[in-house]
């Protein structure tokens, strides 16, 4: 840009203007050096300022919704895993005919990039998605052993919106998929720091402990005086299936072979049930069967009976004289009863016809 600039009519150059002074540039000379009294006057008048003074950089937001056809446990996990993350966002039921690439647009006009999605099958199986939107990696569990915070009554507790410490056992950096499931469950489950709907405050644990094939989830409180661990709740089970290169589909990272789907579970079940009872119908067929069937005479032993010794033969007497009659004591009893009882009764009437008289 030119230092001069041309008027239209005139062929006179002028001069450009120059930049004003800023006040801070125009600031009178600096102040003489204040005493050591002086300062520390102005420490103790000064008003704290308040605690939060960084800067919100980790813009991680969460899309928790569900699909439709939940049942009342699903729900209420769902409202206290928003209660215990304050970065995360709620959307409506989505319906099942909707395929699940839809969700990546649901989470960028939700300006979500990280998705927990519950997925109602049957009304009975629950099964839990774990996305990076829309990028990928995504996980699918099925949840099991659910207990909200409603139904368990814990005595522990935690201020609201409060951030938490995140701990995992330590499988989860032994094999490769569980580092990639613990990556990803650290940006999900971890409140940002300096969030405006935090809390500066550390006084709750997360704890994802892998048991059995399976990660178990609790949340605990930390007890100030003793830094002693009180379950607060929600706790859940989760079941890895699979893991996708994508969100939300595309190639298969993982395949978890200790995975058994609930329909082959409760197939096995009906299939045991089924089995012990054609086992008691057989045992009843064999009885009937050994019934019908003829029996057979086995032929005498002649040394069963070598131990046998025959009775001694008593002498047959006939008696001529009737036996006496046997006393029956109970119906002596009784008539020795009946005729006291008569007699009383007697007596009663008696007296009181003497007193009529009187």
């Amino acid at each position: 840009m030119a230092a001069t600039k041309r008027k239209q009519r005139g062929g006179l150059a002028v001069q450009a203007k120059k930049p004003k002074r800023n006040e801070k540039d125009a600031a009178p000379p600096a102040k003489r050096h204040t005493t050591a009294e002086e300062v520390e006057e102005e420490e103790r008048d000064r008003i704290p300022g308040p605690v939060c003074k960084g800067k919100w950089k980790n813009k991680e937001r969460i899309l928790i919704f569900s699909s439709r056809g939940i049942n009342f446990r699903t729900r209420h996990l769902m409202q206290d895993l928003r209660m215990l993350m304050p970065h995360s966002k709620a959307d409506t039921k989505m319906d099942r005919k909707d395929k699940l690439f839809v969700i990546n647009e649901v989470c960028e006009m939700k300006n979500c990039n990280k998705c927990i999605y519950f997925e109602a099958k049957k009304k009975q199986d629950l099964y839990m998605w774990l996305s990076n939107s829309p990028h990928g990696p995504s996980a699918k569990f099925l949840v099991q052993n659910i207990h909200t915070l409603a139904e368990l009554k814990m005595t522990g507790n935690c201020l609201k919106g409060s951030r938490p410490l995140l701990s995992f056992d330590p499988a989860f950096d032994e094999l490769p998929h569980y580092a990639l499931l613990k990556e990803l469950l650290i940006q999900i489950f971890s409140t940002p720091r300096y969030h405006p709907k935090s809390q500066p405050f550390v006084d709750h644990v997360f704890t994802f402990t892998i048991l059995d094939n399976r990660i178990w989830f609790r949340n605990f409180q930390i007890i100030e005086e003793d830094a002693a661990l009180v379950e607060i709740g929600p706790r859940f089970v989760l079941n890895l299936i699979k893991i996708f290169q994508g969100s939300f589909g595309g190639p298969t990272l993982y395949e978890n072979p200790h995975y058994q789907s609930p329909n082959m579970h409760r197939r096995v079940i009906r299939s045991i049930t089924a089995a012990k009872y054609r086992e008691k119908q057989q045992v009843k067929d064999v009885q009937k069967l050994r019934k019908k069937e003829p029996k057979t005479l086995l032929p005498h032993d002649p040394t069963a009976d070598v131990f046998v010794t025959p009775a001694e033969d008593k002498p047959t007497e006939i008696q001529w004289v009737k036996p006496e009659p046997k006393v029956d004591l109970k119906a002596r009893k009784k008539r020795i009863y009946k005729r006291q009882r008569k007699m009383k009764q007697r007596m009663d009437s008696g007296k009181k016809n003497k007193s009529m008289e009187t």
